[in-house]
């Protein structure tokens, strides 16, 4: 019980940090300097499940910065989102070991 608790507090304490984190709106978006550009785009790829629950919640919160300085900010968003979602990586890596518990009881 004490441990579930624990693990739980944890958890919370996590999600908590991590939507402090969140995506919201750039006021300096007007500035070619004010721009996010590849590495926000990556930061705000990595955070965007846990910006897209504030999402739901909060209307001054968005997933993906409009106004962003173009290709290297969808690249960033991109990889950033498949590192967040765990990407093929995951997949392929289950289908291996099934098939290898396969092959041994054959």
């Amino acid at each position: 019980m004490r441990r579930t608790t624990r693990w739980a507090g944890l958890a919370l304490a996590l999600l908590v940090l991590l939507a402090a984190c969140a995506a919201g709106g750039n006021e300096g978006a007007g500035t070619a300097s004010g721009q996010p550009g590849f590495w926000l785009g990556l930061w705000h790829g990595v955070i965007s499940p846990i910006t897209f629950l504030v999402s739901l919640f909060r209307d001054d919160v968005g997933i993906y910065e409009v106004a962003n300085s173009g290709g290297w900010y969808d690249f960033g968003f991109l990889f950033g989102a498949s590192i967040a979602f765990g990407g093929s990586a995951r997949s392929g890596g289950a289908a291996r070991r099934r098939g290898a518990s396969r092959g041994r009881g054959q």
